[in-house]
């Protein structure tokens, strides 16, 4: 294994915004409704993390910075801006440097963008999830249809680059109705979109609903398929190509800050709950960090740090993880990495099998899925790692 396998990836960081205005109910993420905040504690401990983080990686030179959360358009843009000015004291950004920060359609106001804007993120990611208002209220969103419709305008009008979610398969949604919906996105000319099939997470509401028996119209597994080929085939056709599993860009609009993870670079993770991979003379670490704002809070304060024990990541380990990120790209695994890494083979008999089956392709050294491989990419991994 190579010392410096992360530079293939590239280095970025993540910083978490832990705070919604109310929480849905199919997400799992790390989020948490408060009644108020105090923008002042999270500016210092945010600022002392990062003068934490630096003293290990210092001199990087920065691909991305994302801003993730839980809600981070309900910072302040003067919280936001004092954060890229400490790092960028701390670290170089590449000349393309990609700025993005998630934002919800409620939390919308052109002034708020032009500060954000100002302060220099250059690519928004907007939470639309749905363009239906029945589905919104079905998924506890804040907002309705020509709201989020009118937040995406918007931020193309704000900001050079943007992209938004949205969720299929829903509750007694119909593979007519997604098309018909997605279209009606299509047609306003985004670059780039994430366009999720609905999961249902243990720990959320959604998921006792479903134990109980009280989430009726889930699609079964035929219909769900259904709809993620024909999402592809609708983006692909208005010049949206699938580059990953769940997301689909213009040549030239992908998502920087994503490829780092799937390329398996290095990644510091600022704020509660948030992970990071960091690799420090040779040895590549899994960051986590405590998950309660308060809690999180208090330990930078009396601690110095928001991190939890950092967890070594062993080389046939990090092979499982760069085989399972890599293969959800278009681009595919690069063979001689994951033997690196590795230090053996792709397991030759699933290789045969998925190659023989159209599931896989290969290129010379590069081994990818095929759009029927993609809704078993699993299985897949298991069975080449195995």
């Amino acid at each position: 294994m190579k010392h410096d396998d992360w530079q293939d990836g590239g280095f970025a960081l993540y910083l978490h915004w832990p705070f919604c205005k109310a929480k849905c109910p199919y997400c799992d993420f790390n989020s948490h409704v408060r009644d108020g905040i105090d923008q002042t504690d999270w500016h210092t401990a945010y600022l002392a993390e990062l003068d934490r983080a630096a003293t290990e990686t210092g001199g990087r030179i920065l691909r991305s910075v994302f801003f993730g959360g839980g809600t981070p358009s309900l910072m302040d843009p003067g919280l936001v801006g004092a954060v890229l000015d400490r790092i960028a004291r701390h670290w170089r950004f590449e000349n393309d440097v990609e700025i993005t920060l998630e934002a919800n359609p409620t939390s919308v106001e052109a002034d708020r963008f032009r500060g954000y804007r100002a302060a220099g993120v250059n690519r928004l990611s907007i939470g639309l999830q749905a363009l239906s208002d029945d589905d919104l209220r079905r998924l506890g969103r804040q907002h309705l249809a020509h709201e989020a419709l009118a937040a995406f305008d918007l931020a193309r009008a704000t900001f050079p680059r943007v992209s938004a979610d949205l969720i299929y398969a829903r509750q007694d949604q119909t593979l007519a109705a997604w098309q018909a919906e997605l279209r009606g996105l299509l047609a306003r000319g985004p670059d780039h979109l994430s366009l999720y099939q609905l999961t249902i997470e243990d720990g959320t509401a959604f998921g006792a609903l479903h134990k109980a028996g009280k989430l009726p119209g889930l699609p079964d597994e035929d219909l769900a398929a259904d709809m993620y080929l024909a999402t592809g085939q609708l983006c692909g056709d208005a010049g949206l190509s699938a580059y990953e599993v769940s997301n689909y860009a213009a040549e030239g609009a992908e998502s920087r800050h994503n490829l780092v993870y799937w390329r398996m670079g290095d990644y510091l993770g600022i704020g509660p709950g948030a992970h990071g991979r960091l690799t420090l003379d040779g040895t590549r670490f899994a960051t986590s960090t405590l998950r309660t704002p308060e809690a999180w809070l208090r330990a930078v304060r009396e601690t110095g740090t928001g991190e939890q024990p950092r967890e070594v990541l062993q080389p046939v380990d990090q092979a499982d993880e760069y085989l399972m990120m890599s293969l959800r790209l278009a681009e595919g695994t690069e063979i001689g990495r994951y033997q690196a890494l590795s230090g053996s083979d792709l397991n030759p008999g699933a290789l045969e099998a998925g190659l023989a089956a159209g599931l896989l392709r290969r290129d010379g050294d590069r081994l990818c899925t095929t759009d029927a491989g993609r809704l078993l990419l699993n299985r897949l991994v298991l069975d080449l790692s195995a």
